[in-house]
């Protein structure tokens, strides 16, 4: 039996049920008194199911209204294909017949889509297998699959769908697809622009005719969402260029008749560009005009730039917000002089009434606790609306680094006027990440770094780490953990447990080793909003297993402290982040401070590092980036500064070109030592990647490094630093963030040891 047949005689059980209302007048019965009632016909529905849906019981009285109100409740049930009533001496018999099952959904010929991802959009509009089969609900899923092409631009699609009947009662459902090409944009044109040029506005939007790397972007499939937002690029374009009266006339999206190529004309109306004449003030100002006027960003003179009047109105909105007023409403009226191309601005304020927040609730967060999200709140139930707390606190919770998205709405109680609840909706992300890292040199060839870390174990805010290092010369295995709210003041610990083994590298090889466990426990203390300093303690112990080619500093060092030490180093820090964004920022900037201060046990020794990073934006594609990293060592109490606590340069995160870890002095064995004083610069210009639009999860940039590591009885030189410029590719894959970095060495000396190509590569799982 095919869909056709299924059908017809889905058709056929709707006419014999309409015809069986229809005639229940003519089979009119005399009201009696209900003795029994049987169901017949059932098959793997529960009598229960039945029953519950009859307007009638046994000792009730039965009518014909009833009964043509019972065949309407079980036909509306969407389970059964037929439904009649049977009247056997005053027994009422309930004859149905059940709707087949779907057993199995097959999918043939889909390749742009995973099987799951399909299955998935059925269960949407109501279609899984073990459930009733209904033709409507076929058709809304053949619908819905449809739906998933054309959000891809694949016009050309063919969906057919086959009924197959099956033991039991059941039908196995296979939708057969002929997916056509991708429809691409051939053409996009606009018309009516007079004061920039085609090519000028063109390039405000994502959508494209294509280009070498439009596999990637996706440029040219038309989708109506990416044209809705370019259409609102090109409108805020003109209207902060003071084109007020700016306006797109039409928007045409023509397909071709082999449904593989597009045309899109936009029609536009550019109109006169205006100068702001004035800017007032109308309204209830609570007094504070003076205040409310240092913020408008509006400037009498200038052309009409609608961005500055958002601004403005924004910024007097979140000014009322922080004395309670969460209803204040702020218009900006212009009053335009068309003749002399100027516009005056009216700036009316109505604060309305203050309020207070009664309830703050949580949505979206499956995984996270409500906890986890609350405690970053500096807005509280039951005191006063403030919109600059209920910003910070948005702030707090998306820079926990657990959710894609963050919302704060404000809600109105009815019969309550005085009173708003907060609805704060997140939508989480996988915070775990599976890191790889790796590395080609002449000396260790490929090596090979990994770690597994969960940002949000079990949906507490705490964190664990792991991390393993099994390359030749330095292996590594800790296991870190945080909990960012060890006590209700917001007091942080994390705890670091590890095991390291060294062998730097040396010409002559060699088996000795540097064996180094330890523990420490850090608490971070939040002193401002933006300001945690950090305090800590731990212990350490470095044992030097003697082999062949031993380095001539680990010798001297165990000379002085012995082959086994141990040292108890004390901690403090401070950091401060304001950057835009932990993976791709564009503005903001980063500072760190670390000190580590060994005073007990075997080692006296003093250790700094500051990191400074900072980001300009000098347009919406590119930003420069700097970075500088300093460190210091030294000995104390007429010790040696310990070999092993050294600086290391070079590689990533340090001058790329240069081998990992091998800048600064060696002893008389050709190791690698560090040394105790460690200076870095950077400078980036990053991009976006050469047509990839305006995509900031891929971009390229171009980088200048210079730095090196220095002895203790060193002094730092300058023309000491090695230097090093190069390109690299920056990209939020879908395998995690990679970074792809070329170098070349423009002052480097005898010796050095180059490796041009560094990577590093993580995923989130």
């Amino acid at each position: 039996m095919n869909y056709s047949q299924l059908s017809l005689r889905g058709l056929a059980a709707s006419l014999v049920a309409t015809s069986l209302l229809a005639a229940l007048p003519a089979w009119a019965v005399n009201p009696f008194s209900l003795r029994d009632i049987r169901v017949e016909g059932l098959q793997r529905i529960e009598p229960g199911t039945v029953f519950a849906s009859l307007p009638f019981k046994v000792g009730e009285t039965y009518s014909d209204d009833k009964g043509a109100a019972a065949i309407r409740s079980l036909f509306g049930l969407g389970l059964f294909s037929d439904v009649r009533i049977e009247i056997q001496d005053d027994v009422v018999v309930v004859v149905v017949a059940e709707r087949p099952t779907v057993a199995e959904i097959s999918f043939t010929g889909f390749k742009e889509f995973d099987a799951e991802v399909l299955r998935k959009s059925l269960r949407d509009v109501g279609l899984t297998e073990a459930r009733p089969f209904d033709k409507a609900l076929a058709d809304r899923a053949e619908q819905e699959l449809k739906r998933q092409y054309l959000n891809r631009s694949m016009y050309a699609v063919q969906i057919v769908t086959t009924v197959t009947p099956v033991d039991r009662n059941r039908v196995n459902l296979n939708f057969s697809v002929t997916e056509g090409d991708v429809a691409k944009i051939r053409e996009i044109r606009l018309v009516g622009n007079e004061a920039f040029s085609e090519s000028t506005l063109r390039g405000l939007f994502d959508l494209d005719t294509g280009n070498w790397l439009s596999w990637y972007t996706k440029s040219d499939r038309y989708s109506r969402a990416k044209l809705a937002a370019d259409l609102e690029s090109l409108r805020s374009y003109y209207m902060t260029r003071g084109y007020l009266e700016f306006n797109i006339e039409s928007t045409q999206v023509a397909l071709s008749a082999n449904k593989e190529d597009m045309a899109i004309i936009i029609s536009i109306s550019e109109g006169k560009r205006y100068v702001v004449s004035s800017v007032k003030l109308e309204g209830d100002y609570l007094g504070k005009e003076s205040d409310f006027k240092s913020m408008i960003a509006v400037v009498a003179g200038q052309p009409y730039n609608a961005d500055k009047v958002s601004e403005t109105t924004k910024a007097f909105t979140d000014y009322f917000g922080t004395f309670g007023y969460a209803f204040a409403r702020v218009e900006a009226v212009p009053e335009i002089d068309r003749d002399n191309a100027r516009v005056a601005l009216t700036l009316q304020a109505q604060p309305s009434r203050r309020a207070y927040v009664r309830r703050i609730n949580v949505s979206g967060n499956n995984r996270t606790r409500d906890e986890v999200i609350r405690r970053e709140f500096r807005q509280f139930e039951s005191a006063w609306y403030d919109s600059d707390r209920i910003k910070l606190s948005r702030d707090r919770v998306d820079r926990l680094g657990f959710f894609t998205q963050v919302g704060v709405d404000t809600q109105e109680i009815p019969g309550i006027p005085d009173q708003v609840d907060l609805l704060v909706t997140v939508a989480e992300k996988p915070t775990g990440n599976l890191s790889i890292g790796a590395g080609y040199s002449q000396s260790e060839k490929l090596s090979l770094i990994g770690g597994i870390k969960q940002e949000n174990v079990f949906g507490t805010g705490n964190y664990l780490g792991v991390d393993l290092n099994t390359s030749k010369f330095n292996r590594q295995i800790s296991v870190t953990t945080t909990d960012p709210y060890f006590t209700q003041d917001g007091i942080s610990r994390t705890v670091d447990v590890y095991y390291r083994t060294t062998r730097p590298y040396t010409q002559q090889g060699g088996d000795y080793q540097l064996i180094n466990p330890g523990v420490n426990v850090r608490f971070g203390v939040p002193f401002t909003e933006t300001d945690t300093v950090f305090f800590g303690a731990g212990v350490e112990s470095t044992k030097i297993v003697s082999g062949t080619s031993m380095p001539a500093a680990y010798l001297d060092f165990a000379r002085v402290y012995g082959v086994r030490s141990t040292s108890v180093p004390l901690t403090v820090g401070w950091t401060r982040d304001d950057r835009d964004s932990a993976l791709v920022p564009t503005v903001g900037r980063l500072q760190k401070v670390q000190s580590e201060i060994g005073i007990a046990a075997d080692t006296r020794y003093v250790r700094a590092n500051y990191q400074f990073q900072q980001y300009i934006p000098l347009n919406r594609q590119f930003t420069v980036a700097f970075n500088a990293d300093v460190g210091w060592g030294k000995g104390l109490g007429g010790r040696p500064f310990p070999v092993f606590k050294n600086f290391f340069g070079g590689g990533l995160g340090s001058v790329r070109g240069f081998d990992q870890g091998t800048l600064g002095e060696r002893d008389i064995t050709g190791a690698f030592i560090g040394g105790p004083k460690k200076v870095g610069f950077s400078t980036e210009l990053l991009a976006p990647f050469p047509g990839a639009g305006n995509d900031r999860t891929l971009r390229v940039f171009g980088f200048f490094d210079v730095g090196n590591v220095y002895g203790e009885n060193e002094t730092v030189e300058l023309n000491k630093m090695r230097a090093s410029v190069g390109v690299g590719l920056s990209w939020i894959s879908p395998v995690g963030p990679l970074r792809l970095a070329y170098a070349n060495p423009v002052r480097k000396y005898a010796g050095d040891r180059i490796q041009k190509i560094q990577f590093q590569i993580g995923t989130s799982f």
